[in-house]
């Protein structure tokens, strides 16, 4: 029996797909806690020496990586690295790795929720008829059919978003300066005021980068048609809250569905639970049964493909 030390693999979590593990059984796994601190991954980390950190919660940063210094590769269950400091990584020749496309179903899904569920008004209807209402006579929904969807980001997600759009029968434009492909019915434009302006409904597909932090804001979102509808199934540091909230309040958008927020958790209390054209999830838009396997599995095979010179002589 072989007494080699397995390498120690810290999840910022307190679970992994069941096929997830199995991929990292040669691991010794160390679940840090649901929605964990950074102090107790920092403490983790200093005790564990991880060679590799698969991030579910929580942010990665150089103080992390520095208290492991075996570490070889930050490995994303999801799409989005921007939780990572990646110049910090490149500096210490860490790799840092998304599970690409795992949860882009699940999104694109829980995108068009909110939006069926805002152009319907799903929540308010719901509440209505369980306080013994009956809004038959004085209630109208949008009809999509004919409409206009305006997709911010053309990848995996927004592919697949914007192909239930023309399943649907809307004019589907989008914004996407690295497309590598645009779907059948879809139409780019050269920028973002004409998507905005021509848009009755606009969902959010893109990453989050420095360039595009705060970029709805109140200039931008007086840009958008009067009664448009705002979904955001991407981060929430690409809106300006305060400003969404008085766009909302004074009548400008008819409604919008948000799936990330600026602090995460979402701070309560807080301006957004008080806003009733605006339909509130947290951060699930990517958590479905599927996913959270894909998830798991694609994370954990990028962190063999990165080390595999090393695992092959456990």
């Amino acid at each position: 029996m072989s007494s080699v030390k397995k390498p120690a693999l810290l999840v910022t979590g307190n679970d992994l797909a069941p096929q997830a593990l199995e991929l990292l059984k040669d691991f010794e796994v160390t679940f840090a806690g649901k929605q964990c601190s950074e102090d107790t991954v920092l403490a983790l980390a200093r005790e564990r020496d991880p060679v590799a950190i698969i991030v579910r919660y929580g942010k990665v940063g150089a103080t992390i990586m520095d208290a492991a210094p075996s570490l070889k590769v930050i490995s994303k269950h999801g799409s989005g690295i921007d939780v990572i400091d990646q110049q910090a990584a490149a500096e210490r020749g860490i790799a840092v790795k998304a599970a690409v496309g795992a949860n882009a179903a699940a999104v694109a899904e829980h995108a068009w929720a909110l939006i069926l569920a805002c152009a319907k008004a799903v929540p308010h209807l719901n509440d209505r008829m369980r306080a013994g209402h009956w809004d038959k006579s004085t209630h109208k929904s949008i009809e999509l059919n004919g409409r206009t969807l305006g997709l911010v980001g053309l990848g995996e997600i927004g592919r697949r978003a914007a192909a239930t759009g023309v399943a649907l029968g809307m004019n589907v434009i989008a914004f996407d300066p690295y497309a590598k492909a645009v779907p059948a019915g879809v139409t780019l434009v050269d920028n973002l005021p004409q998507l905005y302006r021509e848009s009755d409904v606009v969902s959010l597909h893109c990453p989050l980068t420095e360039e595009n932090r705060g970029m709805l804001n109140r200039e931008t979102l007086a840009q958008f048609k009067d009664g448009a509808i705002l979904v955001n199934t991407a981060r929430g540091g690409l809106i300006d809250e305060p400003a969404l909230a008085e766009a909302l309040t004074n009548g400008k958008f008819y409604a919008a569905g948000l799936d990330s927020f600026a602090v995460e958790p979402m701070t309560v209390p807080h301006p957004f639970q008080q806003i009733p054209n605006l339909i509130l999830s947290p951060h699930i838009g990517g958590v479905s049964d599927a996913a959270y396997v894909n998830m798991g599995v694609g994370a954990a095979k990028n962190v063999l493909a990165v080390l595999q010179d090393s695992f092959a002589s456990v």
